[in-house]
């Protein structure tokens, strides 16, 4: 096999990239974009690569990310498997509660088959989707789990999702929403490493890592590797289709080592056009239909309610530092530190004991670790988060102090 080149310098990929612009913004996107919802936040699967490493063209880490930018594939169809081992403790299912704002069957502020609330159950476990494309006004994700099935069509104007558990159906359009419609969050191996990409600077060391099958199909493998200490990202690995550029696996590795954080790959695919009907939807008899007008709005906590509803902060995040280890940090207005839960008595309390009490410059407050995202709310109200270690979030407190 012809031997790789290495390529850490990717200046000329990254100029021109309209994106590269944003990147002080875009690098607190990765973690978000790690966590599928990461406001609040994947095991390694060997079967997702098949035996055996393919004999390709040798290619440079900037031509490969230009492969990558230049790829088009509007029609496919297949199976993707998704893991996630953030370290989070057993909670019972009580996390994905929290993160939905939603009970079980769907009661709490808006509907079950809401996708902000829906898809926020891949922030833990492994999951099977299924996804089909037919050009950019038709897409369908359906999430396999337990004999049920959630799926989000979107067919030209409308975006339809339904939970067969609770058989219930949110309803939104895309006409008149405009800029203003909500983005779901990330699923699969390409809407994670566009978010990668978009995280590649001068900090940052890329380069082609040999070749691997995925699904059948011969791929290049792009590792990224970040060049500052003080980041809990130890490495992400990129599986990119050789013939159509097409990312098909992401692996992000987690600095401390052990299974990987994210792990997202198909394990079946095909570029052949959907059937029509594919992305046919009519909600069932009897199913209960929220519009996207009529859903509760999400609003941001206050003191004494549950963080769960929403965690944006009243003036929005600012980004402390450059790079990856870069924290973004907001005020969310509640003195005093963690809430008190509106159910099940003080949800303070019970936050608190899961994390590590710290003091500073800043005063007093409370880490909350995971493998790869931490975050730090301080007695004050101010919340620090990112994708750095403990001692990096308490520097970055004291220097924003």
């Amino acid at each position: 096999m012809a031997p790789y080149e290495s390529d850490d310098a990717v200046g000329a990929a990254r100029d021109d990239n309209p994106r590269s612009g944003r990147r002080k913004a875009a690098r607190y996107g990765v973690p978000v974009a790690v966590v599928g919802v990461a406001a609040a936040t994947i095991g390694l699967v060997p079967a997702l690569a098949d035996s055996g490493d393919p004999d390709l063209p040798r290619i440079s880490a900037e031509q490969l990310i230009e492969k990558i930018a230049k790829s088009d594939v509007q029609q496919l169809s297949g199976t993707v498997k998704v893991s996630t081992d953030l370290g989070l403790p057993d909670l019972g299912g009580l996390e994905e509660g929290l993160l939905s704002g939603a009970g079980e069957d769907g009661s709490g502020d808006g509907s079950s088959a809401d996708p902000q609330a829906k898809l926020t159950e891949l922030v833990s476990g492994t999951h099977t989707l299924r996804v089909a494309a037919d050009g950019p006004d038709r897409q369908k994700l359906s999430l396999l789990e337990r004999g049920a099935e959630y799926s989000l069509i979107h067919d030209g104007k409308d975006v339809w999702g339904y939970d067969s558990k609770s058989n219930e159906v949110y309803h939104s359009t895309t006409a008149g929403s405009g800029k203003d419609h909500r983005a779901e969050p990330p699923a699969t191996p390409k809407d994670f490493a566009d978010e990668a990409l978009k995280a590649v600077d001068d900090t940052t060391s890329v380069t082609v890592d040999g070749t691997a099958q995925v699904a059948g199909r011969d791929a290049y493998k792009l590792l990224i590797q970040p060049r500052q200490s003080g980041t809990t990202v130890g490495a992400i690995s990129i599986a990119v289709e050789a013939k159509t550029g097409m990312p098909l696996k992401f692996t992000l590795t987690p600095k401390s080592g052990g299974a990987a954080v994210l792990d997202a790959g198909f394990t079946q695919v095909s570029f052949a056009k959907p059937a029509a009907s594919t992305f046919d939807f009519t909600p069932p008899k009897g199913a209960k239909v929220t519009e996207e007008k009529d859903a509760a709005p999400r609003h941001t906590p206050k003191h004494g309610e549950d963080v769960a509803q929403g965690f944006e902060g009243k003036d929005g995040p600012k980004v402390l530092g450059e790079g990856w280890t870069s924290v973004a940090t907001f005020d969310t207005g509640a003195e005093g530190g963690l809430p008190t839960g509106s159910q099940g008595g003080d949800l303070g309390g019970f936050l608190g004991s899961l994390g590590e009490q710290v003091d500073g410059k800043f005063g007093k407050g409370t880490v909350f670790s995971t493998r790869l995202v931490n975050a730090l709310i301080t007695d004050d109200g101010k919340v620090y988060a990112g994708a750095v270690t403990k001692e990096a979030l308490v520097k970055a407190a004291e220097a924003g102090k």
